[in-house]
């Protein structure tokens, strides 16, 4: 199974009718995750969706819709050293050494 093969049947599923360009929709989901972050990419993908099907948008207008979208994801200010927060892996403290013997929940 392909691409293509997987959003025929997702659309039968979901009950939608729709031409997807998936080239373009996969653009703007790369450049969602690398300028903004990883989370952006399936975030961007679904308004794109939610726009796109709130004004019965033919496949020109999809395409201005992503090109706005795309536009507003190439110029994003995020700082160049800025951790994605997927990649962020917080410490966790240890607490070993807490005295938990006023616990209120003691058996």
């Amino acid at each position: 199974m392909n691409l293509h093969d997987w959003i025929d049947e997702l659309s039968d599923v979901l009950d939608v009718e729709a031409e997807v360009d998936e080239g373009l929709i996969l653009d703007l989901a790369r450049t969602a995750s690398q300028n903004v972050q990883k989370t952006a990419a399936p975030i961007t993908a679904y308004l794109l969706g939610l726009a796109a099907g709130s004004t019965d948008a033919d496949p020109e207008s999809v395409e201005r819709l992503a090109a706005r979208a795309q536009q507003l994801a190439e110029r994003w200010d995020r700082p160049a050293a800025a951790r994605d927060l997927d990649e962020v892996d917080d410490d966790v403290p240890d607490d070993s050494s807490v005295d938990h013997s006023d616990d209120l929940y003691e058996d």
